[in-house]
């Protein structure tokens, strides 16, 4: 019975010894670029993103393969990207903008939608890459689907700077999309 609990003993002992969890927070990019809209409001789903992405660690690309580091975002990825979108979207287009579930009376008049094939550092700078969907709710013809690839150089590969490169890719991704489908 003794020899059964050194191991976890010892597994407590390391498990108690280890450092404190560096926690990683995405900053906030506001955007000054203003375009006009048909949509009155927007509801934006929860952006869909690679499981590698939307896990709390913060994977590191070692030449080519994913690493987990013992870096940990500080918010749920899938959320803060969503949010982050979402009001990238409202600066730009002025419109009443809002995360599913929509939390207002009534309906939006349009629905944005994006899925995440690829979002990684790649030669210094941060890629991602994937499909959006603008479904028009009020059946007026505006429904738009488009593919993206965008990429944002990072200063240097600290997690400071991959922080900045996601909120900044974020950004131009609701650029993008307010230029092309709304």
């Amino acid at each position: 019975m003794a020899m059964t609990r050194l191991p976890l003993l010892t597994l407590l002992f390391l498990a108690a010894c280890s450092g404190p969890d560096q926690l990683v927070m995405q900053p906030t990019v506001s955007v000054t670029e203003r375009r006009a809209t048909s949509f009155e409001s927007l509801e934006v789903t929860e952006v869909s993103l690679p499981s590698y992405a939307a896990g709390d660690e913060i994977p590191v690309s070692d030449g080519g393969v994913l690493v987990v580091s013992d870096l940990f975002w500080a918010d749920d990825p899938t959320r803060a990207v969503t949010l982050a979108l979402a009001r990238n979207l409202k600066e730009i287009t002025g419109a009443r903008v809002a995360p599913e579930p929509w939390p207002f009376d009534g309906f939006a008049s349009g629905r944005v939608d994006v899925r995440v094939e690829e979002f990684l550092v790649q030669g210094g700078a941060l890629r991602l890459s994937g499909q959006y969907f603008v479904a028009d709710l009020e059946e007026r013809g505006r429904n738009h689907a488009h593919l993206f690839d965008l990429s944002v150089p990072l200063a240097d590969l600290s997690p400071a700077a991959a922080a900045q490169g996601r909120a900044q890719m974020i950004a131009e991704l609701a650029r993008e999309i307010a230029r092309e489908a709304l």
